[in-house]
C-alpha cells in the first residue's frame, strides 16, 4: 500500500472506514481512562520543576490538547500504513501489493453488480464474459455441449464426458488467476507432442482430469473455477450427451456440430439428440433469478441454439423478468450464416421458438469496415437494417468491434453497450409511458 494508495481506503463500499472508526473510539476511550490516571497522579503526588517544562505546562491546555491529538494522529496514522504493509508484503508477491486496493474494492464493488446470464458459446461468449466481469461478479455463463469436433471431441468420445472446450474459454475468460496460469490453461499442444496428446489443450484436459478426481463434471467445473479464481459461475446447458442436428435447405440432415458448417447447403434449421434432454437446473434457477439475460453473441446455429433448444431452458428464459438482449454477431460465418443480416439472425432464433417475445433489444454493430473483409474468410460484415421486422425488439446499434479485428467483438466495447441497455431500461420505459398519455402507468 503506498502512500498514494491511502486515501483510496476511504472509498464508499469497502467496508473499511466503519471499522477505522471503531478503531478510533477505543484509542480514544483508552485515552480517556489514561487521563483519569494521569489526573489522579497530579492530585496525588508533588513532581519537580522540570516534570512541569517536560509535559508542556507552560502552554495553555487547549493548545496542549491539540498537539497531543495531532502527534498521536499522525503516530497512529503512520502505524497502521508500516502494519498494513508488513502484513501486505508477507501475502502478496513483491510489485503486486499497490493491487490491494483494487482487489478489495473489485470484490466489493461488483459483488453487489446486477445477476446476469449470458447464454452462448464459442469465443463470442468468452469475449463477451471478458467484458462483463469489469461491472459485477455475479455471472452465470451458460455454454453448450453440442461440441464435437477438435480436443472436445476426442474427450467426448473417448472419455464419456461432456466437451470441455466452450467450459475451457470461459474458465479462461472469467479467471482472476496469473497471466501466466490463464496462458496455461489455454496452451495447445503440437504435432511434436506425439500421438494421443498432440491436438489437444492443457485447460481440457485438466477439467477431464478434474472430473475423474471428484466423479462428476459439475464438482470438476466449481473445483477449476475456484483454482483459477474464477469470477462467475459455468453452467453446461445439460448435462446429458446430445448431438445437433441440422436441416439443411436443399432437404439433406446433416449430424454434428463440426459438419454443419461443411454441409455444403444453408441452414433451414436445427434440432438436438436426444430432443428430452432436460436442462441443468442450476441454469433455471439463474435464469429465474436473472436482473440481465444476454443471448450470443456466437455461432447462431452451433453455439447460440443449441442451449435455447434443450428442453426447459426455454420455458425458462421466458418465464424470467429479467432485461433480454440479443447481441448479433458482426459477421456472418461461412457454411452457417452466409448472406445473414441482424434481423435474420434473430428471425431464426424466433422461428425455432414459434414466438416473438424473447428479447427486448438486439444488439448490432455499427462500425462496418470500409473495405471488406479478405475473401479466404468467405464472411462479409454482418448489417443492421432499420426498416425490418425485430419481432418487437428495438434494434441498438453500436461500435462493438476490435479496431484490431474487424470481424470480432471488442471484449470493453461490447460490455460497455449491454450494460448501458440493462442501465437505461426503466427510463426508457418511463419515457414511452410519457409518451403514450394513454398507457398504463407503473
Amino acid at each position: 500500500m503506498s502512500r498514494s494508495n491511502l486515501t483510496k481506503w476511504l472509498y464508499v463500499g469497502l467496508h473499511i472506514k466503519r471499522w477505522l472508526l471503531v478503531l478510533l473510539i477505543g484509542v480514544v476511550i483508552m485515552g480517556l481512562g489514561f487521563a483519569y490516571l494521569l489526573r489522579e497522579v497530579y492530585a496525588s503526588f508533588t513532581f519537580p520543576t522540570w516534570v512541569g517544562t517536560v509535559t508542556l505546562q507552560f502552554i495553555p491546555r487547549w493548545i496542549r490538547g491539540l498537539l497531543f491529538i495531532s502527534v498521536a494522529s499522525g503516530i497512529t496514522v503512520y502505524g497502521a500504513w508500516r502494519l498494513n504493509r508488513s502484513i501486505v508484503s508477507a501475502v502478496l508477491p513483491l510489485g503486486q501489493q499497490d493491487q490491494l486496493f483494487e482487489q478489495i474494492y473489485t470484490n466489493r464493488t461488483q459483488g453487489r453488480g446486477p445477476k446476469i446470464v449470458a447464454i452462448g458459446g464459442g469465443t463470442g461468449l468468452s469475449m463477451l464474459l471478458r467484458g462483463l466481469k469489469q461491472y459485477t461478479s455475479n455471472l452465470t455463463a451458460v455454454v453448450t455441449v453440442a461440441d464435437d469436433g477438435g480436443s472436445s471431441g476426442l474427450l467426448r468420445r473417448d472419455m464419456h464426458v461432456i466437451p470441455p472446450g466452450d467450459i475451457r474459454n470461459c474458465i479462461a475468460a472469467l479467471a482472476d488467476a496469473e497471466p501466466l496460469v490463464t496462458k496455461l490453461f489455454q496452451y495447445r499442444f503440437g504435432e511434436h507432442a506425439g500421438e494421443g496428446i498432440a491436438g489437444h489443450s492443457f485447460g481440457n484436459l485438466f477439467i477431464v482430469a478434474m472430473s475423474e478426481v471428484t466423479g462428476n463434471m459439475e464438482i470438476a467445473i466449481r473445483e477449476t473455477s475456484r483454482v483459477l479464481a474464477v469470477r462467475g459461475a459455468i453452467l453446461p446447458s445439460t448435462l446429458e450427451d446430445i448431438t445437433l442436428v441440422a436441416t439443411l435447405e436443399d432437404g439433406r440432415t446433416v449430424r454434428g456440430e463440426s459438419v454443419i458448417p461443411h454441409a455444403g447447403s444453408p441452414v433451414s434449421s436445427v434440432a438436438i439428440e436426444p430432443a428430452d434432454a432436460h436442462v441443468n437446473p442450476e441454469v433455471v434457477r439463474a435464469l429465474l433469478d436473472a436482473d440481465l439475460i444476454v443471448i450470443g453473441p456466437g455461432s447462431l446455429y452451433t453455439s447460440v441454439m443449441p442451449n435455447l433448444l434443450v428442453r426447459g431452458l426455454g420455458e425458462a428464459l421466458l418465464r424470467s423478468h429479467a432485461h433480454k438482449v440479443y447481441i448479433s454477431n458482426v459477421a456472418t460465418q461461412h457454411g452457417e450464416t452466409d448472406g445473414y443480416n441482424a434481423a435474420d439472425h434473430y428471425a431464426a432464433i424466433r422461428r425455432h421458438f414459434g414466438r416473438d417475445d424473447i428479447a427486448q433489444v438486439v444488439l448490432a454493430n455499427s462500425n462496418l469496415p470500409a473495405e471488406p473483409l479478405p475473401g479466404e474468410w468467405q464472411s462479409t460484415p454482418v448489417l443492421a437494417p432499420g426498416d425490418v421486422d425485430y419481432g418487437g425488439a428495438r434494434l441498438v446499434l453500436a461500435d462493438l468491434v476490435a479496431p484490431d479485428h474487424r470481424y470480432r467483438h471488442d471484449s470493453e466495447r461490447l460490455a460497455a453497450a449491454v450494460m448501458r441497455q440493462y442501465y437505461e431500461r426503466d427510463l426508457r420505459v418511463y419515457a414511452e409511458a410519457i409518451a403514450s398519455p394513454g398507457a398504463p402507468r407503473t
